[in-house]
């Protein structure tokens, strides 16, 4: 019986990195289309500088999953932080006061969690223990 669970296991790891790999790949060629858009635009917006730091964001989540095993659950609030940020940027003429400050009051909510979650993992530590 064990022998089938860690067969099991050895599918889904694999599974998990075909996943991975084609979050990676279809991550640069996003970014290959975008830097495209800005070389026939010939210009280069905040918006345009945003949207490669959050493929660059997921390209390092991909990155640090694959060393690691182990996805920080920071990184994807550091995304959303950035998504939420060109949002506001890009749409600002067509937003109202009340959903600017839900914009605001989102970042805010995710800002103060990332510093909860680094204060708990500083202040209560993993236990490596239970790995294996």
């Amino acid at each position: 019986m064990s022998k089938l669970k860690h067969t099991g296991h050895k599918v889904l790891d694999f599974v998990e990195d075909i996943g991975l790999l084609v979050i990676a790949l279809a991550t640069v060629v996003a970014m290959i289309f975008e830097i495209g858009v800005m070389l026939n635009a010939r210009q280069v917006t905040l918006a345009d500088l945003l949207l490669l730091f959050i493929y660059l964001e997921v390209l390092a989540m991909v990155g640090i999953y694959l060393k690691s095993g182990r996805l920080p659950v920071r990184m994807p609030l550091y995304i959303a932080i950035v998504a939420l940020a060109r949002y506001m940027i890009l749409d600002m003429k067509n937003l109202d006061t009340l959903r600017m400050l839900g914009l605001a009051g989102a970042v805010l909510i995710m800002a103060v969690s990332i510093l909860v979650i680094r204060y708990g993992h500083t202040r209560f530590p993993y236990d490596n223990k239970d790995e294996g």
